[in-house]
């Protein structure tokens, strides 16, 4: 027999065949790290003077002008009438991930929105997760596919677009948005049965990245199916700062990622009251982050140079909050000083990214196994079996009747 090529293993798409494109939000001040900036853009664009003023704040596109009229996105009971008569308070603001590991706040507002991707906002709920495929870069070691418990923008720190894949088609954790028989090949070849986020898991541990397409080598042996879910588990435990996957006796608190005691960061010198940009430095010999004078320690090499779409994760979630933003424009529009909140965030990033960076080691001998002759189930195997190829209807999304939206003008439309 012989090793699975990239080739002969199941694509991503067809492991997970419903797929929807990252949002495009068309203009950057919907989106920030804190809710506060949000709430005072909001108010300097409903507060302007005239149309013209308004207008200018808003950085308008084709698709969206202040005379658009839309349908509210999913979950969000947001006016649908025209910003130009816009003067109520701001929509409260969500968290939404920003590539891999950046949690920002985001408007909810579709007015804002150029292609918000409504199917998604209609099955994000305490049940999903989503897996998002990161672009191919060839020259990079990094993951193929990163995930969230809330909703992804698709956006990487190098502005590659990923394709987003919910793991359920339906709220409420239903209708998994696997390939149909796929899950039960699987049990029969593990004698195990095989659950909709035991697949999740295991693409957490062994997709690789590919110039044709993220692929999934399929396991034979229950040894490495067991060792690969408790590897892929901590790793959704982490992406999603413990939102899903948590087992306190497995040491994966809920909605807490911590290194042990003696490696937890901690600020050691204080951090400027507002650093700006290019006062990020490392100090591999100290293992010490420093922000102008202030500095944070112990900061392993690995969570330092841990990069998605090629950018050092910490340097990019550091310049989200430090760009002035163009005068004059809402994106200026930030807080004045450095809070206790982003202080914190930056502590709990930097254990999340230590944490992953520990788990490279067991991703590499799962991989180097699954290389060896005869350990993986192929695409050809399961054509056979039926499983591929996909019906084209699981690549588009579940309808979704059980209740009504409201559209342009407070017109409902069912879906």
């Amino acid at each position: 027999m012989h090793a699975v090529s990239d080739d002969d293993a199941p694509l991503l798409h067809d492991v997970m065949p419903w797929s929807v494109r990252p949002l495009r939000i068309g203009r950057g001040w919907p989106m920030a790290p804190d809710p506060a900036s949000l709430r005072a853009r909001w108010r300097l664009l409903t507060s302007a003077p005239d149309e013209p003023a308004r207008a200018a704040l808003l950085h308008g596109s084709r698709a969206r002008t202040l005379h658009s009229r839309v349908a509210q996105l999913p979950g969000h009971r947001t006016p649908t009438t025209a910003l130009a008569g816009e003067h109520g308070p701001c929509p409260e603001p969500v968290p939404v991930r920003h590539g891999p590991f950046d949690q920002q706040w985001l408007i909810p507002d579709h007015r804002l929105i150029d292609v918000a991707r409504p199917e998604l906002w209609r099955v994000a709920d305490e049940r999903q997760v989503f897996a998002v495929e990161q672009g191919y870069l060839a020259e990079s070691p990094e993951p193929a596919v990163a995930f969230s418990a809330v909703l992804p923008d698709g956006r990487s720190a190098a502005g590659r677009p990923g394709w987003i894949r919910p793991l359920f088609r339906r709220p409420g954790g239903l209708d998994p948005n696997l390939a149909p028989g796929l899950a039960e090949v699987l049990s029969a070849g593990l004698g195990a049965e095989v659950a909709p986020e035991n697949v999740l898991a295991w693409i957490a541990a062994a997709a690789r990245p590919a110039a044709a397409g993220c692929r999934v080598p399929l396991p034979r042996d229950p040894a490495d199916w067991h060792a690969g879910l408790a590897l892929g588990a901590r790793t959704l435990w982490l992406h999603t700062r413990g939102a899903r996957s948590a087992d306190p006796a497995g040491g994966r608190e809920p909605h807490r990622a911590r290194l042990p005691g003696g490696s937890r960061p901690y600020v050691r010198a204080p951090l400027p009251a507002a650093p700006g940009p290019g006062e990020l430095a490392y100090d591999p010999q100290e293992e010490t982050l420093r922000i102008g004078a202030g500095q944070v320690s112990p900061v392993a090499a690995g969570a330092w140079e841990l990069t998605a779409g090629g950018v050092r994760v910490l340097e990019s979630w550091y310049e989200r909050r430090t760009e002035p933003g163009a005068p004059g424009s809402l994106e200026a529009l930030r807080p004045a000083v450095w809070t206790r909140t982003t202080t914190s965030e930056l502590l709990e990033l930097i254990s999340v990214l230590t944490l992953l960076a520990e788990l490279a080691d067991a991703r590499r001998e799962l991989a180097r196994r699954l290389s060896e002759p005869g350990r993986t189930v192929t695409a050809t195997e399961l054509r056979a079996a039926g499983v591929l190829p996909i019906p084209a209807g699981r690549r588009r999304p579940a309808s979704v009747l059980e209740h009504r939206e409201e559209g342009p003008d407070g017109q409902f439309a069912l879906l």
